[in-house]
């Protein structure tokens, strides 16, 4: 079922759209050459912990095991949920990081910083049946110098999602986000993720409806104030299509070990336009 968000709801989201943002921001300065990977991972904990935010992906349910990490890190060709792990960052690599986080909390209900982040069972008890604000949002991070075709990626996957992001208003339909978003991008040569999509939010992290990144324009959902949506293209340097490791039944890679970029933003379709939520300043500036 779509719902369409209160004020107080989107309130909610805003103020947990602010501090993802924040951490995301903070990010820019951590993620470096020679940084262990598994220091992306630290700093979310640590900033959730003093936030008072739960980390809403430990625990969501997978087929082979529950997610048991606040971020997912995809490297290179890793399209998305890749663990995060002890790796020592390189320059030129490629860097996606992906979270969801509520709102901050009032400690005397629950004081987050008690809570022990590695015990995926316990923490279910408190991330899976979350019904408050929320925020979700995907940022790409070039480690150090990086080549003119990681550079390319990273400037046309950001600028798919801004386009895409300006087609999400009042009277305009769902195929016409999708259309925008895949005749960019394969207007410079690359393939459009089909298998993972952008989505409605709150009060769960994922809602209908759901949000393709290829499409045609004219067709599907027509768009209503109130909805909040994410807008979060993955693509790739050669074809679109994806593997999955089924060890875990969570990382994708590209199918031709290309490289992957992905930018997700978070945000309400007011009668004015869409007004993101997980902003992190300026747009197009960051």
């Amino acid at each position: 079922m779509i719902t369409l968000k209160s004020a107080r709801e989107i309130e909610a989201m805003d103020r947990a759209g602010d501090v993802l943002a924040s951490i995301h921001i903070g990010l820019r300065e951590l993620i470096k050459p020679g940084v262990d990977m598994w220091e992306v991972e630290a700093y979310v904990r640590r900033r959730c912990k003093e936030e008072n935010v739960l980390p809403l992906q430990i625990g969501v349910d997978g087929h082979l095991m529950d997610y048991p990490y606040a971020t997912c890190c995809g490297l290179n060709d890793e399209v998305a949920h890749a663990f995060p792990r002890h790796y020592s960052l390189k320059n030129g690599d490629l860097l996606k990081v992906d979270m969801v986080l509520s709102e901050p909390l009032d400690k005397s209900v629950l004081d987050v910083s008690t809570l022990d982040f590695d015990n995926v069972a316990e923490m279910k008890r408190y991330t899976e049946p979350y019904k408050g604000g929320l925020a979700d949002s995907c940022w790409a991070y070039a480690v150090g110098e990086v080549s003119e075709e990681v550079k390319n990626l990273m400037a046309v996957t950001k600028e798919a999602l801004y386009l895409g992001i300006e087609k999400a208003v009042v009277g305009n339909r769902i195929g016409d986000i999708g259309a925008a978003v895949q005749a960019y991008a394969e207007s410079h040569g690359y393939g459009v993720v089909r298998d993972l999509v952008g989505h409605g939010v709150g009060p769960t992290m994922h809602e209908a409806p759901n949000v393709p990144h290829y499409g045609t324009a004219g067709k599907g959902l027509r768009l209503k104030e109130g909805m909040v949506l994410t807008i979060e293209p993955m693509i790739n340097t050669g074809t679109w299509e994806i593997d999955t490791d089924m060890e875990t039944g969570w990382a994708h890679k590209t199918l031709d070990g290309g490289l992957s970029c992905q930018y997700e933003h978070q945000f309400v379709i007011t009668k004015d336009g869409p007004v993101i939520l997980t902003s992190q300043g300026q747009e197009r500036t960051y």
